[in-house]
């Protein structure tokens, strides 16, 4: 299985290489959109191996674990890369008509497709240093792609976004150095076990270490600012990717290591967790509020919604764990597909400032229809996805009696609301303030389907989880029971290893 687990990394490689080669020639980014495509088909081929063998593993040179690097797919893992696989391709195809010849031209597709990689690689490792190496690759093509064009506001915003994030991987390294030297193993599966005979009280410091390192990752509370002063700066194809994929991975490590690893203290870490879920919710709805531009909105949205995933892992039981990861993949997609609109708006209605414009409703509803769907899902709207996600986390904290949290996360809700009602009062039903008509016919046909088309393929995506919750909910429900119980994927590692003890590595 090691070359279905490394395809969906090397994949995206591969693309960035022949990207940047061809840089300078419009086939460099045809490149990136069939690259992506690739990735796509790569990614459900390694899902329909999850789904009929299990968790699936693989030791890259046949190196074993601890010693060598381990690629692990469980249902978590690969949902995630299928849905990245998505986001790429939507992009890249939505990137045609964004992004201008001297972007191309200082590597975008290239750095786009090395992100993709990173992101990718961070789902799949199986151990923590090469997690940590995989954060680097993102982190140095976030960067790039951050400041690409050297516009003020992208440097400013890039130093925000590069400082906080090197404290996180100081803390992170440090973390991994502690957890090395208590139990003198990297490999995940191996730390499952390793982590029982370690000093617990030290475990609890190093758990806390690494929750603050995924925090920034995250853009958890208090650790968020960072997100609203970057992410509205770069190219609204960036802008989208970082949406729906940067803040998930540092989630994704989150669930992966207080469920797998850090389990022995749940009293401490996971109280530590739902009231950064709570603060988080609040703060970045409030944020939203409080905004007038299209894109800043959005982004402290992103802050507020991550605080609902980290919910279903800080009350850690099975409905929880169902309901963050239903979330994380309804928010993927409707996040990406909001920045998308909101390039589309700034292009035929002359920038993301709500005050300056107005009129889409009337001259382009095609446009006003697609950015209900993603609008009313983020609110929680039945039927769309983002009811159910909300409804789940609701019920789990209902059911463990988490009367608090539960009005929270109904409140955020509801503020949530007032926030896409205002972009759509001003954006879309008033008049344009300078009595002009915006047009989707501005855009040349080239451009309206480059755009347009990624945009309606994920609101239909949303769509149909909310039609069709049932088999996306029972995916989530698998994904969690393997969550709670990790011995399928120390198994998994073990059978790759080549071990004999099979049921001792998983009890």
């Amino acid at each position: 299985m090691s070359w279905l687990l490394a395809l969906p990394i090397a994949l995206p490689f591969l693309t960035a290489t022949l990207a940047f080669l061809l840089r300078h020639r419009p086939a460099g980014r045809w490149i990136s959109v069939w690259g992506s495509a690739a990735l796509l088909i790569a990614s459900a081929v390694l899902m329909a191996a999850v789904l009929d063998a299990g968790v699936v593993a693989g030791h890259m040179g046949g190196w074993p674990a601890p010693f060598g690097i381990t690629l692990v797919a469980d249902l978590l893992s690969a949902v995630m890369v299928v849905i990245t696989a998505i986001i790429a391709l939507a992009v890249s195809v939505y990137a045609l008509a964004d992004v201008d010849e001297a972007m191309e031209a200082q590597g975008y597709h290239a750095l786009f497709q090395v992100l993709i990689a990173g992101v990718t690689g961070a789902f799949l490792t199986g151990d923590l240093f090469n997690l940590y190496v995989w954060f680097e690759v993102m982190l140095i093509s976030s960067f790039g792609l951050l400041i690409l064009g050297g516009r003020a506001e992208q440097i400013d915003g890039g130093v925000k976004y590069v400082a906080l994030n090197l404290v996180s991987t100081i803390l992170f390294l440090t973390g991994i150095g502690l957890l090395y030297g208590m139990t003198g193993t990297l490999n995940m599966a191996d730390l499952a076990t390793a982590v029982d005979d370690a000093d617990q009280g030290l475990l609890t410091v190093v758990a806390t270490a690494f929750m603050i390192a995924f925090g920034v990752k995250a853009a958890l509370f208090p650790l968020f600012f960072w997100l609203p002063a970057s992410y509205h700066t770069p190219a609204f194809s960036v802008s989208a990717v970082f949406a729906g994929l940067l803040t998930k991975v540092g989630v994704y490590a989150l669930i992966r290591m207080f469920t797998l690893i850090f389990d022995h203290d749940i009293a401490f870490t996971h109280t530590i967790l739902l009231w950064v879920a709570g603060l988080t919710m609040v703060t970045g709805v409030l944020g939203a509020a409080a905004q007038t531009d299209f894109r800043k909105i959005l982004s402290f949205h992103i802050v507020s919604q991550i605080g609902y995933m980290i919910l279903g892992l800080a009350l850690l039981t099975p409905l929880a764990l169902v309901g963050a990861v239903f979330y994380l993949v309804h928010h993927i997609v409707v996040k990406a597909n909001l920045f998308l609109i909101a390039g589309v708006a700034s292009r035929i209605a002359g920038g993301t400032e709500l005050a300056r414009i107005g009129g889409l409703y009337k001259t382009a509803p095609l446009l006003a229809i697609l950015f209900l769907v993603p609008a009313f899902s983020l609110a929680g709207f039945p039927p769309l996805s983002g009811f159910w996600a909300k409804f789940i986390l609701v019920k789990a904290a209902l059911e463990v009696e988490g009367w608090i949290i539960a009005g929270v996360a109904l409140l955020v809700g509801l503020l949530t609301i007032y926030s896409m009602t205002k972009i759509w009062a001003q954006a879309f039903w008033e008049p344009h303030p300078e009595g002009v008509d915006p047009r989707l016919s501005s855009l040349t046909p080239y451009d309206r389907l480059a755009m347009l088309l990624p945009i309606g393929a994920l609101a239909v995506i949303t769509v149909v989880i909310g039609l069709f919750p049932e088999p996306f909910a029972a995916f989530a429900e698998d994904a969690a029971a393997q969550l709670l119980d990790p011995s399928a994927y120390i198994e998994a590692v073990a059978v790759a290893n080549g071990a004999v003890d099979i049921e001792g590595a998983a009890e």
